[in-house]
């Protein structure tokens, strides 16, 4: 492994993020933000890097998911007690919220490395008696509430975390790195750092630019509305007319709102996207910023499976602590890894048949589709044409699908793609199996991503930023087939590393087109070489491991934040603009 060279004393980089998904266990994530984030913490603690963690406690999480016989989805809390779970932080902090001071604590939770190098999580919490009630609750839900309550939380993590990291003791931070632009607002508690006790309407370029030189920042969507924007008259009641109008200065409001992202990269030296195209599709919508990208990478040590853990460690001893050591899998038998597979394969097909009852056969091509559902996601593009696939399976071969994935609960249009599965699993049930499961997480996510035969992403172009689902199929030799956006236009070798839907262009395609491609692909290309030429594709599944687990990894991904985002602190910011 390599470990790279820390940048200064212990904890001298502060990463923010509003989700982390550490454990199954502990609902603090919604999807694949906080998955990445909960992967990128322990990549780094693997790899010794100095690193503390800001985070919300969300008492009752993102919600629960249930679905009724027609796929009609409704939610209640996902409530848990951080008592016996967390270690509460010896420590007390303050912010004010609309015009109240409130007080904030921390509960810490340990994410070890492979070395015992630990990185410490603070989780803030606001659930204190001395709280005013309305205040108590702040921290509760994960993207609840309305959009006063929103930028109150956001308050709460990017001003409130970095007085919780001041009354931690952690006066040595070097580098605040913004995990997406809910914790922007932490760019505003160093300037009031910066200013000291100077006037705060004598804000210059050199206070700008020495919190520039401390701040880094990280965007995940290429989607407008995925950017909070708030009105100015409502974070003016939130952060208070002096702070407001600070902000205004900074920003020359543009339509009347608040765009934390614009701030975000505003008062941070660097910028990146989580993919090449993403960086493309950035730096159109924010033309005026330097924007570059790290592509995502996956956590090996957690997203491999048992079966195939065993099986690189008898032939890859070394793969945990040097993820790319992957590349090496060309070198394992591809009856070894056909085992392994099948074993995952069952794995998967008992906890199918756990909660829905249906009994699938192992020996049938099984798809997996499990991401957050959303519009542009397209969950339901492979059954868009019943008659069509039923004439694949009349030609091919038996099919299975297995689906899971949350709709937000005020996402109609997320609803309505997950009642659309459902109805075409009724219209199919005689020629098809199709299941959706409930409460997708990140334990039902290990089951899926190594158990089935082929992982499906069927995004809009060009909104995918990313997507990591893909990259824990391949870790566990499981091949892609999917539109060319995000990560799959570097990770996919056709007919080596998996399979694209349509070409590589930046438009989107008509949906009838992708589903035609898709279809295509399965009745000409893929379901073929299962049932006729096991083999072929057991060797695909192998190049799957060799050469995308070896790079989409999340080692390799927290390497390049070290060598061009950390390491660089001290490097010369561009000028300001302020007035």
């Amino acid at each position: 492994m390599a470990v790279l060279s820390p940048v200064g004393g212990a904890r001298n980089i502060a990463y923010f993020s509003m989700e982390i998904g550490l454990d199954a266990s502990m609902p603090t994530y919604s999807g694949g933000l906080g998955v990445l984030a909960g992967d990128s913490l322990r990549a780094a603690a693997d790899l010794g890097l100095p690193i503390v963690a800001i985070t919300l406690l969300h008492r009752k999480g993102y919600f629960r998911q249930h679905l009724d016989r027609a796929g009609r989805q409704t939610e209640t809390p996902s409530s848990w007690s951080s008592e016996g779970v967390l270690e509460p932080a010896p420590a007390r902090a303050s912010v004010t919220v609309e015009g109240r001071d409130v007080r904030v604590r921390a509960w810490r939770y340990d994410v070890r490395g492979i070395a015992d190098h630990t990185i410490p999580v603070y989780m803030l919490d606001k659930a204190l008696a001395e709280n005013d009630p309305r205040d108590q609750t702040l921290t509760d839900d994960l993207y609840g509430g309305d959009a006063r309550y929103r930028l109150c939380q956001e308050v709460v993590l990017g001003i409130g975390g970095v007085a919780m990291l001041r009354a931690l003791g952690h006066s040595d931070i070097q580098t605040y790195h913004m995990n997406e632009g809910h914790s922007a607002l932490l760019t505003l508690a160093l300037l009031e750092e910066q200013f000291g006790q100077k006037p705060r309407r004598s804000i210059s370029d050199s206070d700008v630019n020495a919190v520039r030189r401390r701040c880094v920042f990280t965007t995940h969507t290429p989607v407008s509305v995925g950017h909070d924007r708030f009105p100015l008259d409502l974070v003016t009641s939130v952060i208070g007319e002096e702070r407001g109008g600070l902000l205004a200065r900074l920003l020359r409001y543009r339509d009347g709102v608040l765009n934390l992202t614009s701030l975000a990269m505003l008062l941070s030296r660097s910028a990146n996207a989580v993919s090449v195209r993403h960086g493309k599709v950035s730096r159109v919508m924010f033309p005026e910023q330097s924007i570059g990208a790290i592509t995502n990478g996956v956590h090996a040590g957690t997203w491999v499976s048992r079966p195939f853990s065993r099986l690189y460690d008898r032939h890859i001893s070394d793969w945990r602590s040097d993820n790319s050591l992957l590349r090496t899998a060309v070198n394992i038998p591809v009856e070894a890894i056909r085992l392994a597979h099948a074993q995952t394969k069952r794995d998967l097909l008992t906890e199918v048949e756990r909660r829905t009852k249906a009994a699938f056969d192992p020996e049938a091509f099984t798809i997996g589709f499990a991401r957050r559902a959303v519009g542009y996601k397209r969950a339901d593009l492979l059954v868009s044409d019943p008659e069509r696939l039923r004439q694949i399976v009349q030609s091919a071969g038996p099919l299975q699908v297995v689906y899971a994935g949350k709709a937000h609960s005020r996402d109609v249009a997320g609803k309505a793609a997950i009642e659309r599965i459902f109805a075409a699993a009724r219209a199919l049930k005689n020629e098809i199996g199709i299941v959706y499961l409930e409460e997708y997480d990140i334990a039902l996510a290990k089951l899926l991503v190594s158990g089935v035969d082929l992982w499906l992403n069927t995004p809009q172009k060009p909104l995918e930023a990313s997507g990591t689902s893909g990259m824990k199929a391949a870790l566990n030799g499981v091949p892609s087939l999917s539109v060319l956006d995000g990560w799959w236009l570097e990770g996919c070798v056709e007919g080596v590393t998996g399979w694209a839907i349509g070409n590589d262009s930046e438009e989107p395609a008509d949906p009838a087109e992708d589903a035609e491609a898709l279809y295509d692909k399965l009745e000409r290309t893929i379901m073929p070489m299962y049932y006729d030429r096991y083999n072929a594709y057991t060797e695909i599944m192998r190049s799957a491991i060799a050469r995308n687990g070896s790079i989409f990894n999340a080692q390799r991904m927290m390497q390049q934040y070290m060598q061009e985002v950390y390491e660089p602190g001290l490097a010369s910011t561009p000028g300001s603009n302020v007035r």
